[in-house]
């Protein structure tokens, strides 16, 4: 048998925003231990038995940060694939593009667990033992889904009923009353929003029940850039002919249709982790009831969240809240309200606010950048470049970089001129000058970028080279 995780990393995370962000989403978000949710999820797919490979299915512009995320986790013994969507479709076009890339190298036998890179599993060993009880109904031709025994009646999941493996039917998020004769009756379990199937089943079950969806990621692969090497390959999926596909999810697109449904009930220590408060449950209480992260100073505090990021956080005379600090964003919100952030992070989005989309350091395939200030006509960074890595030979139409060296070696194109640039030594580049930055050392390059101009946006970049495939 062979076995084939596909990670799906998508969506925003919005109701955990400051933290979650357009270009650092919810799996990347790290928890108290230090891993990102992401590299759990990874190391729960490949520690399974019988995993050929490991896939992943994400943004073309987190390819670079998801593949640092996996390298950190230490030794990978088997091939990644990715496979890069422009835009998201929602899960049924991603799990469609996985089980067509999976039956061609695999063929129609191979097992496919689709697993969120978001959520958090406490017993790996339960959960091992899960999958190992839906690979074998996969086996058999089912469409397996992993259902989660409720802790309670809670409103902010799907509902399966179930009896045995046997699925009866998928229902919507409940009202509360619902939720508690739900829960009541002991026939419904939450829906975890993971699947098991051979890529014959899937394949066809598809075609039967989400032919369109299915054409359209046909047709998007055969039109994608392939690239392998290193013990991994990449899929950049075209962006016009995906567009096509419907933005729908395998829910509505296939398991609510499906008449070989089936379901593994587990109980492995599941949590979505879909708001501030759940984040917080995750941290032990002070005998106050407050759940703290960061250097914290409170007085008369009590059933508070709080992450202080940096800086001190302290607080008086508050009951119920939870606090969120980020280098250039601060969240106060009522505990009793964190569903709601997702409305603060949709007004950010629609006013075109940078804190929707960005962090104040921000990661790139060499590195990474930290705003360190900004005013008119200027902007101040500090760039890590890493060890072998390099920026794009790139011009700016509207600004001017003065670059000073603070750790390591900088080579550099300015223009005509290929320069060395030590520690303390800075080199000045004009506007419409074309220039490339590398790295050429064993240590971390740290250099500070001040700019100049009448515009200082990110997207005033001509590239005409690039290692990382952006030029």
């Amino acid at each position: 048998m062979q076995l084939i995780p596909v990670i799906l990393s998508g969506g925003a995370g919005t109701r955990l925003w400051p933290v979650s962000r357009e270009q650092h989403p919810k799996p990347f978000i790290r928890l108290a231990d230090g891993q990102s949710l992401l590299q759990k999820s990874f190391l729960r797919a490949k520690g399974l038995p019988d995993v050929v490979e490991v896939l992943t299915v994400t943004n073309r512009d987190l390819f670079f940060k998801t593949a640092d995320e996996y390298r950190e986790t230490g030794e990978i013994p088997m091939p990644l694939g990715f496979i890069l969507e422009s835009e998201g479709r929602n899960t049924a076009p991603a799990i469609a593009a996985a089980a067509i890339t999976v039956h061609k190298t695999y063929g129609p036998k191979a097992v496919m667990l689709f697993l969120t890179a978001d959520h958090l599993i406490a017993d790996v060993q339960a959960f091992t033992e899960a999958v190992q009880t839906a690979v074998k109904l996969a086996e058999t031709g089912k469409v397996t889904t992993f259902g989660i025994q409720p802790e309670g009646p809670e409103t902010g999941y799907g509902y399966i009923e179930s009896e045995g493996h046997t699925v009866k039917r998928f229902v919507e998020k409940p009202d509360l009353k619902t939720a508690q004769e739900y829960v009541a009756s002991g026939k419904y379990l939450w829906n975890s929003g993971m699947f098991c199937m051979t890529t014959e089943t899937a394949m066809a079950e598809l075609k039967l029940y989400a032919p369109a969806v299915l054409d359209a990621v046909e047709k998007s692969l055969q039109a994608s850039r392939r690239v392998e090497g290193a013990g991994q390959y990449q899929i950049d999926l075209d962006a016009a002919t995906f567009k096509k596909a419907d933005s729908i999810s395998i829910d509505y697109a296939l398991m609510e249709k499906t008449t070989h449904a089936a379901i593994v009930a587990c109980n492995i220590g599941w949590s979505d982790i879909g708001s501030w408060n759940a984040l917080g449950d995750l941290i032990p209480q002070d005998a106050n009831g407050n759940s703290l992260e960061g250097e914290t100073y409170l007085h008369d505090v009590s059933n508070t969240f709080i992450q202080a990021s940096g800086r001190l956080i302290a607080a008086v005379g508050v009951d119920n809240l939870i606090i969120i600090d980020t280098p250039d964003a601060l969240l106060v919100a009522h505990k009793d309200r964190s569903q709601d952030v997702k409305q603060i992070a949709g007004q950010l989005k629609k006013l075109g606010h940078e804190a929707y989309k960005l962090h104040r350091t921000v990661h790139r395939p060499w590195g990474t950048y930290t705003v360190l200030e900004e005013g008119a006509g200027f902007k101040m960074k500090r760039i890590v470049v890493k060890p072998g890595a390099s920026l794009s030979l790139q011009m700016h139409h509207h600004r001017s970089e003065h670059w000073i060296v603070v750790d390591g070696m900088a080579k550099v194109e300015n223009g005509e001129q290929n320069l060395l640039i030590a520690t303390n030594e800075s080199t000045f580049i004009p506007a419409g000058h074309k220039h490339r930055l590398e790295n050429p050392g064993k240590i971390d390059l740290v250099l500070i970028e001040v700019q100049s101009g009448n515009y200082l946006g990110e997207d005033d970049i001509v590239r005409f080279e690039d290692h990382y495939g952006r030029a």
